[in-house]
């Protein structure tokens, strides 16, 4: 048997177990839940946004509230900020890369939407951009990081910093909030 496949599961367990000792996460992701579930309750909308494999991070964990997680109910208003690729590329070449997700914010982000930004390492310029925005707005800011944060912890209502600074780990983690969050908001919504 490969020692290194045992090797990359063992780290891979070794963040989550990390992550079920930090009663900050903890508490975090219940205060999270009821924030989203506030948030849905008052017929506001929660907007995902990432780069690379977490802008697929992100728009998988849209998809489970505009779809389904596990109770066949109604839709409930979630979007990936990147999957209008008329729009992306457009603004992307008109102005820049980086404000992609700043200027979509600032036309379908209202007050009381909740923005989940997904970024490894905590800098991406066009998440920080709309996290900017998100707070001139009153949109409350979720932030998904590597262990420092980077410079979305500082513009980030909540954060889940996740213990690692291994690129593969933090995602795995990231899809582990993700999906413990959509559990919960979707049986505090529907019961």
């Amino acid at each position: 048997m490969n020692n290194k496949i045992k090797e990359l599961i063992a780290s891979s367990i070794s963040v989550k177990e990390k992550i079920l000792q930090d009663e900050t996460i903890l508490q975090t992701l219940d205060t999270v839940v009821q924030v989203i579930s506030d948030a849905f309750a008052a017929g506001n909308k929660v907007l995902f946004c990432g780069n690379g494999g977490s802008a697929a991070d992100a728009q998988h964990l849209a998809a489970e509230f505009s779809g389904r997680f596990y109770k066949n109910r109604r839709a409930l208003p979630a979007e990936a900020l990147h999957c209008n690729t008329s729009y992306l590329t457009a603004v992307a070449n008109d102005y820049s890369y980086d404000v992609i997700y700043a200027r979509l914010l600032d036309g379908i982000g209202f007050k009381g939407d909740v923005i989940l930004g997904f970024s490894t390492s905590g800098n991406s310029v066009n998440i920080i951009k709309a996290f900017e925005v998100a707070r001139e707005r009153g949109i409350v800011t979720i932030g998904l990081t590597g262990e420092t944060g980077g410079d979305m912890k500082a513009l980030s209502d909540y954060l889940f910093n996740v213990p690692s600074t291994i690129t593969p780990r933090i995602q795995e983690s990231h899809i582990l909030l993700g999906h413990i969050i959509c559990e919960l908001v979707e049986e505090k919504v529907f019961g």
